[in-house]
């Protein structure tokens, strides 16, 4: 079932949505050669409490397993769902930072990739980074009343398999609101005119998941970090976007 949201509750996930933005933000700018993921994880916790927001990840539980984090922290061929560690970063790495906060009883979800600090850029982590940051945008300009969910899917995988990359096909957006994940689902792939009709009230997830090779995934020993299955590296953006009258309002 999809449960639509009034113009007042958006409002107030609008507020959430500023605040998770702000503390992504920050996590970014902490993202350096030397620092261990675990070390992103705990400024991320500390930052709820100074938001007083509630982080949606830490406990969320899947299949009976509890995430143990506040913070995803999702390093090269890592997809989504890393679980922070002491592992440290190192130049060139690429970083995927997915976080959720609990704003007034409301979800919040959105995410980011970065490359870390080095002397010299690599042009193709930039390039991916820089694909699946547009494939986004791309994807949430398709998010208005009488569209449906194939057009969201079919711009972003267009855009990212013209410029070479491939499209995660096992994981997927989704709906937000008093839960974290609800109906429906928001493929990165698929044909105009497919899925659901976008309607006033809707609030999605919208997140391009994009792999420098080809697009199978594996679930690694921990039950949660999904990894490339040939190895290649991956790069995540995921904004929370409401559906309104006057088109698509990103609200993080």
């Amino acid at each position: 079932m999809i449960f639509y949201k009034t113009s007042s509750e958006i409002e107030i996930m609008a507020e959430g949505g500023k605040i998770l933005a702000a503390i992504l933000r920050e996590l970014a700018l902490a993202v350096k050669p030397g620092i261990k993921t675990k070390e992103l994880d705990l400024l991320a916790h500390g930052l709820c409490r100074e938001h007083k927001v509630a982080p949606a990840f830490l406990g969320y539980a899947v299949a009976g397993k509890k995430y143990p984090a506040s913070l995803c922290v999702s390093v090269n061929d890592e997809v989504v769902h890393g679980i922070p560690s002491d592992r440290v970063l190192q130049k060139d790495d690429m970083v995927g930072l997915d976080m959720g906060v609990v704003y007034q009883g409301w979800n919040l979800d959105s995410a980011v990739t970065v490359e870390v600090q080095s002397e010299k850029r690599k042009a193709k982590n930039e390039k991916l980074i820089a694909v699946t940051r547009e494939a986004l945008n791309l994807g949430i300009a398709q998010a208005k009343p009488g569209n449906h969910i194939g057009d969201i899917s079919h711009a972003i995988q267009q855009y990212i398999e013209s410029n070479g990359f491939a499209v995660v096909r096992d994981l997927v957006g989704h709906g937000v609101g008093r839960k974290l994940h609800e109906e429906p689902a928001i493929p990165n792939f698929g044909k105009p005119g497919d899925g659901a009709e976008l309607r006033e009230g809707m609030v999605i997830a919208i997140e391009p998941m994009v792999t420098a090779g080809g697009w199978r995934v594996r679930l690694a020993a921990d039950h949660w970090t999904y990894k490339t299955k040939d190895g290649s590296l991956s790069a995540h953006f995921e904004h929370t976007v409401a559906i309104t009258k006057n088109g698509p309002v990103v609200l993080t």
